[in-house]
């Protein structure tokens, strides 16, 4: 069976194939602006584009080319590095940091390229100076470069944003700004001129622009361009991202190029918590790390994130968190259940079955339990391994303690593990006492250790 996948320019789904004589299917999505930690609702997106990296990568062994970027220069960039007397540098090194260990707590893949905007300025610039050529883009009277909408007719095909009524606060309307620096209210910025609150950060703009810094969108074209080339197979980003980034990324991409800039679309849908959009004066704009200080692990959070349509909006509370731990404690007892080898791979078809089929998480994991509650009969360790990679779940009892703990009592738990493995009982015995005293208790098993709040 092949991966059939919602197009959202299309608005139908459709087969994902490479187009390319190499076999190589080229795979953008875009990353995260690093200037604070990514929260919840951004993880959604990046968990679902994970586990599609995985299907890809069954797909299509040793034939998918990942590219995720960075946006390490924009206004909130800037702004933070200003607010913080710190170097952009400094700022967004932080931040990537971060974003990569929640990545990589989360259990998703490193993409193969990530390309940073502020790397890529050469590539930005030379694409604005085609686009000025060709007259699709112009210098305006600050010396900012605009790209001209009128000049691209396709404009809109994927958000079908003509079609719909201009209200005060949409995403059109914001683009509007600076209207007194353009020839038309919707045309939008290749390239932004210095201003003071810039500060050090600007860089050679094209010929007849002053100097300055790129504009969000073209930074996307530009890295996607020189690390997959001219088209691409499949272009994924949150439904946040459809209007007016991804629409600009076409038209820009395609007035360059003069050739279709991705082959197919795939947006997921917002993420709600308890049943409201997130934001902070609600305080429900949770971080990983504020759900690892309340008990969770991320692979609940993984797990949570995923039960849901990835084109339907999914309502998170920390209820179902709790539902995500027992649900992940099901499957580890499962998992240690089975043999070594002698299973039959074929039953675990229907999950599969699921993930192909417009990637059914929900789906998916309603066939994984259906399989576990008739027994393991006929199942082996390896086989479910397989379709566990897929979905991208940690069932690693250490590996999870390891993740919700604080620091301090991780290490104590490493150490009391090690010294219970020497049967130096003694100081196993005194390091869970202090464990004790941290508030958590130590639990250990057969392949590790558990680490859970202590009770009362």
């Amino acid at each position: 069976m092949a991966i059939k996948l919602y197009d959202s320019l299309a608005r139908e789904q459709r087969e994902l194939k490479p187009a390319h004589a190499d076999g190589v299917f080229r795979f953008y999505n875009c990353g995260p602006t690093v200037y604070a930690a990514a929260h919840i609702g951004n993880f959604r997106t990046f968990v679902v584009n994970d586990v599609l990296r995985r299907l890809l990568d069954r797909e299509f062994p040793g034939k998918v080319k990942h590219v995720r970027n960075l946006t390490d220069v924009d206004d909130k960039t800037i702004r933070r590095a200003r607010e913080e007397h710190r170097s952009l540098k400094e700022v967004t090194k932080q931040w990537t940091d971060k974003f990569h260990a929640d990545c990589t707590a989360l259990n998703c893949l490193p993409p193969h390229v990530e390309p940073a905007a502020t790397d890529h300025i050469v590539e930005q610039v030379d694409m604005i100076r085609v686009l000025m050529e060709k007259g699709n883009a112009y210098r305006s009277p600050d010396g900012s470069v605009y790209f001209k909408v009128s000049s691209f007719p396709g404009y809109g095909a994927l958000s079908r944003v003509k079609e719909r009524e201009l209200q005060l606060g949409s995403a059109l309307k914001l683009a509007m700004a600076d209207a007194d620096e353009k020839e038309d209210g919707s045309d939008f910025a290749l390239w932004k001129a210095w201003k003071d609150e810039d500060g050090p950060n600007k860089w050679t703009g094209p010929a007849g622009a002053e100097a300055g810094r790129p504009g969000w969108h073209i930074e996307c074209s530009a890295m996607s361009k020189k690390h997959l080339g001219d088209t691409i197979d499949l272009h994924t980003g949150g439904v946040d991202l459809l209007f007016p980034h991804h629409e600009n990324e076409i038209a820009q991409s395609e007035c360059c190029n003069a050739t279709t800039f991705s082959r197919h679309w795939y947006h997921s849908e917002h993420l709600l918590v308890d049943g409201k959009k997130m934001s902070k004066s609600l305080g429900n704009m949770y971080t990983l790390d504020d759900l690892v200080a309340k008990g969770f692990s991320p692979a609940a959070l993984r797990y949570a994130l995923l039960t849901g349509h990835p084109r339907k909006q999914l309502n998170f509370t920390l209820d179902s968190l709790h539902a995500a731990e027992k649900a992940l404690a099901t499957l580890r007892a499962f998992r240690g259940s089975l043999p070594e080898g002698g299973g039959d791979p074929e039953v675990f078809a229907p999950v599969y079955a699921a993930l192909l089929d417009d990637l059914n998480t929900p789906a998916a994991f309603g066939a994984l339990f259906t399989i576990v509650n008739r027994g393991n009969a006929g199942i082996d360790r390896a086989a479910f391994d397989a379709v566990i990679n897929v979905i991208g779940l940690n069932l690693d009892i250490t590996a999870a303690a390891k993740a919700e703990a604080p620091e301090n009592v991780r290490t104590l738990a490493e150490k009391r593990w090690a010294a219970k493995q020497a049967k130096d009982f003694a100081a196993a015995d005194k390091l869970r006492a202090e464990i004790a005293a941290t508030g958590w208790a130590m639990l250990d098993r057969k392949e590790g250790f558990e680490l859970k709040k202590a009770e009362g």
